[in-house]
């Protein structure tokens, strides 16, 4: 039995999906008006992780991940690279999906983009209107907060409070200040359709609700995100998706934890962010994997690149565990009583970890636990050359499961290419600065950088270490 932590109910409850063998999951994809980091790669790994963990336990998923493909940020960002709107989109959509292939994110069901879905938008939008959830006001259209009972039920915040922290900005014209659009009218030069109210975009969480009743129905198993999307993203979502169907829009919401960096939340407003190109250039997906389900979902995660280290050895060891296979194939068996263990009480425990909410961290535990005590045993027998019929069955057993859950979890298993010598003393150039930073040896320190620089290889000093990309 799957149990999971529901958002909605602050608590665990029996996973039990509308329909009996079908999960139909939308998770909050990006808007893409930049490289995808490491917070980016933390929600698409757990959700992919989720969604690999419900088909082992034998249900078809119906998964949706949408692109947020026009914004202010999207509009912000072509002025900037001096190239239109919809090229931005198109460009860090690309990028997002090379990310994904290589963490090894399986793809989605659907990953539908909202300039293809307008006229699911604008339908959705007059419906709240007749039954008089929404107003329009000089082209936009909001949707009137009051007039939803239930808002404020998914972050445990109560309206009046809300209202008395909100304001009106300037040229706003909604009634209430915790009104929220739905239908923006657009601006000269920037995108817009025809709507039933003027030339306009839709509002950002209008979008998720349209999309996912599209593929999903009125009434959904799982919707997923990061905790940043609960208020007022999600609670927006439900408002307006339970108003204009007067049924339950979700059954479970998942939010995963954030990524922290210095005890701050990773994220491109504070600049303390890593790409997930970046980290990859250092380390193999399944180290970057490995990192990000190493700790409980919902729980904040400490990112560092001696944590990453750690990971790596941590992959390591169960690498040369897996591939220990040929030795032990080869070890002379003897018809005798050997040593008992027992994979099916790994796998159990293992399992009984991934059914309490997903929980990758203690699981992960009931894997290194085994491979410490398989190893063990196998380190006795290549000492002995020698090993009991049992004891090697087990031993092929146990790494049979580790290698086969491992895959199921999303891993490659492949190991990390060797590095070329220019990375090796690039690596070593960056720990002889960072020496002579200590020793105050500043102008040395900025000599390297500099000629480095020279090189086309750009070395940037951030909170967690110096990292480089190549110009």
């Amino acid at each position: 039995m799957i149990k999971v932590f529901d958002t909605l109910t602050e608590e665990k409850r029996e996973f039990k999906p509308l329909e009996d063998k079908t999960v139909r999951m939308y998770v909050c994809g990006p808007t893409v008006y930049d490289h995808a980091h490491i917070g980016h790669a933390r929600s698409a790994v757990v959700f992919d992780v989720i969604r690999r963990w419900l088909e082992y336990k034998g249900y078809k998923v119906i998964y949706v991940r949408n692109y947020t493909d026009v914004d202010d940020k999207i509009i912000k960002r072509s002025k900037e690279e001096g190239i239109p709107w919809y090229e931005v989109a198109e460009k860090y959509i690309k990028s997002y999906e090379e990310d994904m292939r290589a963490l090894n994110v399986k793809e989605p069901t659907y990953k539908p983009r909202v300039t293809e879905h307008i006229r699911e938008i604008i339908e959705m939008i007059d419906g709240l209107i007749d039954k008089g959830y929404a107003y329009e006001a000089d082209g936009d259209v909001y949707f009137s907060v009051e007039k939803f009972p239930e808002y404020g039920k998914l972050s445990k915040r109560k309206i009046d409070e809300l209202i008395a922290g909100a304001r009106i900005e300037p040229g706003e014209k909604k009634r209430n200040p915790l009104d929220f659009a739905l239908w923006k009218k657009s601006k000269e030069g920037e995108p817009g359709w025809e709507s039933p109210w003027g030339i306009g975009r839709p509002g950002w969480h209008i979008e998720c609700s349209a999309m996912s009743m599209k593929y999903l129905g009125e009434t959904m198993d799982i919707h997923g995100g990061g905790l940043d999307l609960i208020f007022p993203h999600h609670e927006n979502e439900i408002a307006q998706s339970e108003a204009y169907t007067g049924k339950t829009f979700v059954r479970y919401w998942i939010h995963n934890g954030f990524v922290m960096v210095n005890k701050e939340k990773m994220s491109k407003s504070l600049g303390n962010f890593f790409t997930i190109k970046d980290i990859l250039k250092e380390f193999s997906p399944d180290v970057l994997r490995l990192f990000l389900i190493s700790t409980h979902y919902r729980s904040p995660i400490d990112f560092s690149f001696e944590r990453l280290k750690e990971a790596e050895r941590s992959l390591s060891r169960l690498l040369n565990f897996i591939e220990s296979r040929k030795i032990i194939e080869e070890l002379p068996t003897l018809e005798e009583k050997g040593e008992e263990l027992s994979i099916e009480s790994f796998r159990l425990e293992f399992e009984s970890a991934m059914d309490d909410d997903f929980n990758t961290a203690k699981a992960l535990g009931v894997l290194f636990e085994l491979v410490k005590s398989a190893n063990l045993l196998k380190d006795r027998a290549i000492k002995e050359n020698k090993i009991a019929v049992s004891e090697k069955r087990a031993l092929l057993e146990a790494i049979d499961f580790v290698e086969n859950i491992l895959k199921f979890l999303g891993f490659k298993l492949e190991r990390e290419k060797e590095k070329g010598m220019e990375d090796e003393l690039i690596k070593l150039l960056i720990e002889v600065r960072g020496e002579l930073r200590k020793r105050k040896a500043f102008d040395l320190a900025d000599l390297i950088r500099d000629r480095l620089k020279e090189l086309g290889i750009i070395l940037e000093d951030l909170p967690s270490g110096t990292i480089y990309k190549r110009g």
